[in-house]
């Protein structure tokens, strides 16, 4: 019965086609390797007559030899076949384009802000996004007990001096109000930080819009109607304004600025909560101190400031309910955004 076996097993090997580097690979393992065939019948021997063992070991050891021949001399053939050419390329046929990508929404609506501005007369300047306690609060008239100077407000990364991530683009305002001279008129866009919980109307990183005006003569009347320009060239020639008391610390008088629903054109809908209006951003007149802490005489000069949360404008546009789609990069979301800019 071993001898049959090993008869049988020769003539596999002999049959066994080799025509390429995958069938020579599949007969070694088949055949030689140490879970092959061959192997395994000289694992046997143990188990044959001790008369026979001489004679079984031998048919073993030249059934390996065959096999051993016959890949050594299919391995040397394919080794000295030229490599296969490819074809060469058709130039006449159309390329095969990768799909391309969309803009990001924020992305979209910061571009047409910073388009409405410069047409305005604004120029765009930009600043660190790690500030010290100056620029970001100091300067700008917080009062030394003002809660945006907490850890549980603010991301401060070294105490005594204070270095922190910005809560807001007004600290540019007074790198530019520093290191120029009136008359300026500029504005600024850039990732803002707070230390808020994350939820579908708050975020602990975000972008804001800054923009401010200081000359001779600078009123009040002069910031509303550069409100409510850029309100109508950003969301429309319907849209209305208007201007309600608030309160911050830069600003003096300061006003919170509502925009006239463009969803149901101020008849109330749930976008508005029924009342017409929705907020955007906030805006005053630039404190006398401030204009004191960059060196400029507020007996001279006088301006205006205003900002808003670029989130907030793309969510009013395109009508989005939650804020953390803008950053959870999820394809579904970005791609009904492709083509509008």
């Amino acid at each position: 019965m071993a001898y049959e076996n090993i008869e049988a097993l020769k003539k596999e090997v002999e049959a066994f086609e080799i025509t390429n580097e995958a069938t020579l690979e599949q007969f070694r393992q088949q055949y030689l390797s140490k879970k092959g065939a061959i192997p395994e019948l000289m694992s046997k021997i143990k188990d044959i007559a001790p008369e026979e063992r001489r004679n079984y070991g031998a048919a073993v050891n030249a059934l390996k030899q065959l096999a051993e021949e016959k890949w050594r001399s299919h391995k040397e053939r394919l080794e000295q076949l030229p490599e296969a050419v490819e074809p060469p390329i058709d130039l006449t046929l159309p390329p095969l384009t990768e799909p391309m990508g969309g803009v990001h929404p924020l992305s979209i609506v910061r571009r047409q802000i910073v388009q409405v501005l410069e047409r305005m007369g604004f120029c765009q300047a930009d600043g660190p996004e790690i500030e010290d306690d100056f620029h970001n609060f100091t300067g700008l008239n917080f009062p030394p007990d003002h809660p945006a100077r907490e850890m549980q407000d603010t991301f401060f990364i070294e105490r005594n001096p204070d270095i922190l991530l910005r809560t807001h683009t007004s600290s540019v305002q007074i790198r530019v109000m520093k290191n120029n001279r009136p008359p300026m008129r500029m504005f600024s866009v850039g990732r803002v930080y707070r230390n808020e919980a994350i939820s579908a109307r708050a975020h602990c990183i975000f972008h804001q819009i800054e923009g401010f005006f200081i000359d001779k003569a600078v009123s009040f009347a002069d910031l509303k109607q550069t409100l409510y320009h850029f309100a109508k060239e950003l969301f429309g020639k319907e849209t209305q304004i208007r201007l309600r008391p608030s309160y911050f610390p830069f600003t003096e008088p300061s006003a919170e600025l509502d925009i006239s629903c463009n969803i149901c054109k101020g008849k109330g809908c749930n976008i508005c909560k029924y009342s017409g209006w929705v907020e955007i951003g906030g805006a005053g007149m630039i404190h006398p101190n401030v204009l004191e802490n960059c060196g400029i005489d507020p007996e001279e000069y006088t301006g205006f400031a205003f900002g808003m949360g670029l989130e907030r404008i793309t969510m009013l546009k395109y009508q989005i309910k939650d804020l953390r789609l803008f950053t959870e990069n999820d394809w579904r979301f970005l791609e009904q955004f492709e083509g509008l800019f």
